[in-house]
């Protein structure tokens, strides 16, 4: 792989945050700095993550870019639950997205592993 664009898990991260803003654009307006902000921005920052770790000169810093990445995915996943119990993601929306976000998570960490496991 030559570029941080070449990673399946990078590339699957991004299509997440075209279904995140699309989703979010249905949001009540008052919570554009608030709920909406924050998913967006959890969900920006797992391939921006991903991507800046790519650019490091080190395995263990690509891994702690990569375990940020897991926590910001741990951090929508949270989000998108409150969404779900307050209305503002429906059951079919929630579930698609949420199981989106599954896959990633599975590939990360699967990824990490493997690196640690490289010498």
């Amino acid at each position: 792989m030559s570029t941080f664009r070449d990673l399946l898990i990078w590339q699957k991260s991004m299509t997440l945050i075209t279904q995140i803003y699309q989703s979010t654009n249905q949001f009540p307006k008052e919570e554009i700095f608030g709920l909406t902000s924050q998913i967006r921005r959890s969900a920006i920052s797992i391939p921006s993550n991903i991507a800046e770790g790519f650019g490091r000169e080190s395995k263990q810093d690509f891994l702690r870019f990569l375990n940020i990445s897991i926590g910001s995915l741990f951090e929508l996943q949270t989000q998108l639950e409150i969404a779900k119990n307050i209305n503002y993601l429906n059951e079919n929306e929630f579930n698609n997205i949420f199981e989106d976000s599954r896959e990633i998570e599975r590939m990360l960490v699967s990824f990490i592993k493997k690196l640690k496991e490289r010498n």
